[in-house]
């Protein structure tokens, strides 16, 4: 790994003079702030934008999206691509129903003319449905988002919660279910919740009303958990839950159906949750700990008879599913229903499907394979699944209907319904996209070895008609984070690139839940190294089997990806001609400062943890460690959104700034921030055909490729 010296990222990240480039760059608000960590002095010149209400900073953001649009406007194909990609993004498709406590079958449906999908219901998954509730209606513009729909435990009433311009800020409405009549009740200022139904009303987390101004920067702290009564103001909710020993924790609450139990899920400072459960039957009952360490994946699957089903790696780096008696919480009392696979495979998720059936999922090789169990954890039946691919469920212990969701790269996800008594599924929606054919590509997994000697895996997919040859344009994806798996997955946006004879790659990078939480780890604090190390090795594996040449190689990750990207291009700007930074982490040494930055900690660590720790983070910071020599930086462009309160925008804003006041090259440097949007959850589909089609256009004509389009 290239550490730079640390006086000279000082001086570099010092400089406020802005440099002769081919660009007119518009000169960013610069000041001299200058602070020690542990006796290393970090320079922090622009500091000033991540104040990002001031005057100073909206009015760079309007010179640099001016600049942007400039650039990407003169492209001569670039309507033609947002043309292509509006037909790509246009196709009719459903989510799989799933089975209210009203006895109804819902769904969620776009036919391809909306923003939002549209919830339907019906008394049968086959039938056409009515229009249950329609996020459409809620902007003029697509921009409000519908999160979640819960149902009380009598189907009378339907919480819903909903999401504004991409922001984490949660709004939760409630409605009569039968005649979709809008109650009063309304809650506001909530945060990483759903709504769980008890009797009158329903428990849900929030954090108190932030500052104005300061509603999608300032830190978050202190989450609760409170309970609503239906018909009351939400200044009448009482705390249900709180930890005020404990400001960086997240708080979730979830009721049994039954009415008998209540548990707390925390989490916010390790890589999982700690869970306590309380008898609501008993008066004055105190909460029993399951599971007191956030060192571990706890997710409640079920609770029922007084009993908690859990989804777990505590004793199982690879997950199991166990039975828990909170009579009896001690871990040696728990009942191993699934227990971790002795093959390697890693469980993702478990559902009950009746009153005799468990489906789990497990990942091999970063791909999907669903099984069905008994209660007693017997193995019964695999359930089949066409090709590398992502499975969804939709089952309840209610209920012996089951439906899941399936798909892959080339294959948009299609509804089955499966028959537990059979073990046969039946396609019940499988959608098509015009002028795009699947059975023309092909994808394959290969692996390869990254710079320690460690196997990694990568899917490709490509035309089949098309022959790796050193010529071919290569658009390489990872993440390498939070435990996160990257399965096989569609986006209608990359089949642009394949069917222009792109070549796409998606590497299963350290960090992530691949092979389990050693995966994780290895990828994880000062192991932070191996995800960029195995981005770089997958690009030259591409390379060195004469699949493609640095001239035609594209890199793009969003978020922690975005991080990856900054931190691969500041290692190896040899090895690539386009990068793509998206809503990134790109100050390591001040993202726990910004909004529920703090979270991060437990993959990332902290610059305030030891010497070691910021020494680490400084020497891989994307924006600290940007060459200033001369040396050829690819072709740039940066995307964030004046809403994400998830990586605030000023991450972005200090990386084009500093990029384009260093000496990388003539290679432009953009940064396109996007409105009335947030780190991409909930976007509406024009909002995505706009910015895939300005990400494409920068791509090609930065490849010198003119694209077929029209097809």
């Amino acid at each position: 790994m290239r550490f730079l010296p640390f006086i000279p990222m000082a001086i570099l990240m010092g400089a406020c003079t802005q440099r002769q480039a081919q660009l007119d760059y518009p000169e960013a608000p610069c000041d001299s702030t200058v602070y020690e960590v542990f006796g290393m002095t970090v320079a922090d010149p622009y500091r000033p934008l991540e104040n990002d209400t001031a005057e100073a900073t909206l009015e760079w953001v309007k010179a640099e999206n001016d600049l942007t649009r400039r650039y990407l406007d003169a492209i001569p194909f670039r309507s033609a691509l947002h043309d292509r990609l509006d037909t790509l993004n246009r196709y009719a498709r459903r989510g799989a129903p799933w089975k209210g406590e009203d006895g109804k079958f819902y769904w969620s449906a776009n036919d391809g003319s909306h923003n939002q999908a549209i919830i339907y219901r019906a008394d049968t998954p086959e039938a056409e449905g009515e229009v249950f509730l329609d996020p459409n209606s809620l902007s003029d513009d697509g921009t409000v988002a519908l999160t979640g729909l819960f149902q009380s435990n009598d189907g009378k009433y339907t919480a819903y919660t909903i999401s504004r311009s991409g922001s984490d800020w949660t709004e939760i409405y409630v409605m009569d279910t039968a005649t979709g009549e809008l109650l009063p009740d309304h809650i506001e200022w909530a945060k990483f919740t759903g709504a769980s139904w008890d009797a009158d009303g329903f428990y849900y987390s929030a954090y108190a009303r932030p500052e104005a101004g300061k509603e999608f920067s300032n830190a978050n702290e202190f989450h609760k958990v409170y309970y609503h009564r239906l018909g009351t103001p939400q200044s009448e909710d009482k705390v249900a839950y709180e930890n005020p020993d404990q400001p960086l924790y997240f708080h979730s609450a979830e009721a049994s159906k039954d009415g008998r139990m209540l548990a707390i899920s925390a989490g916010g400072q390790g890589v999982g949750e700690s869970v306590m459960v309380k008898d609501l039957t008993k008066g004055g009952a105190k909460w029993t700990v399951i599971e007191p360490s956030q060192d571990f994946t706890n997710a409640i699957v079920s609770m029922k008879d007084g009993k908690v089903y859990l989804f777990t790696s505590v004793d199982a780096p690879r997950n199991r599913f166990v039975m828990v008696d909170p009579a009896k919480p001690a871990r040696d009392n728990w009942t191993e229903i699934i227990p971790e696979d002795p093959d390697g495979g890693v469980l993702t998720e478990v559902h009950f499907a009746g009153d005799d059936r468990i489906i789990a999922v497990f990942d091999r090789d970063a791909s999907n394979h669903a099984y069905v169990y008994d209660l007693s954890g017997k193995l019964l039946n695999e359930i089949a699944l066409s090709t590398y691919g992502t499975a969804a469920f939709s089952a309840d212990r209610d209920s012996k209907d089951v439906f899941y969701t399936f798909s892959s790269f080339v294959y948009p996800s299609a509804v089955f319904s499966y028959d537990l008594a059979t073990g046969e599924s039946k396609a019940l929606y499988s959608p098509e996209i015009k002028g795009f054919n699947p059975d023309d590509y092909i994808t394959e997994q290969v692996f390869y070895t990254s710079a320690d000697g460690t196997r990694v895996p990568m899917f490709t997919v490509r035309r089949k008609d098309l022959t790796p040859d050193g010529t071919n344009p290569v658009y390489l994806y990872g993440y390498g984070g939070f435990n996160i798996t990257l399965n096989p997955s569609f986006n209608p946006n990359r089949l642009l690139w394949l069917e222009n004879g792109g070549i796409y790659a998606q590497a299963n990078l350290r960090g992530g839940a691949e092979y389990g939480e050693e995966w994780h780890q290895a990828g994880t604090k000062q192991q932070k190294l191996n995800v960029f190390n195995d981005f770089i090795a997958a690009a030259e594996y591409m390379v060195d089997r004469k699949w493609t040449k640095p001239e035609l190689l594209t890199i793009e990750g969003g978020s922690n990806g975005g991080l990856l990207v900054g931190a691969t291009v500041n290692l190896r700007p040899d090895l690539f001609r386009v990068a793509i930074p998206r809503v990134g982490v790109m100050d390591m040494m001040r993202y726990h400062l910004f909004t529920i930055g703090w979270n991060w900690a437990s993959d990332y660590g902290t610059a305030d943890d030891s010497p070691e720790m910021a020494k680490y983070l400084l020497g891989y910071s994307p924006v600290h460690n940007i060459s200033n020599d001369g040396t050829p930086y690819p072709a740039i462009m940066v995307t964030t959104a004046d809403h994400d309160d998830r990586v605030v925008p000023a991450h972005s804003f200090k990386y084009a700034a500093a990029l384009q006041a260093a000496n990388t090259g003539d290679a432009p440097k953009l940064i396109r921030i996007d409105s009335k949007a947030g780190h991409g959850a909930g976007k509406p589909v024009a909002k995505v055909v706009d910015e895939y089609a300005d990400i494409y256009s920068f791509i090609f004509k930065n490849l010198g490729i003119e694209p077929a389009t029209g097809k």
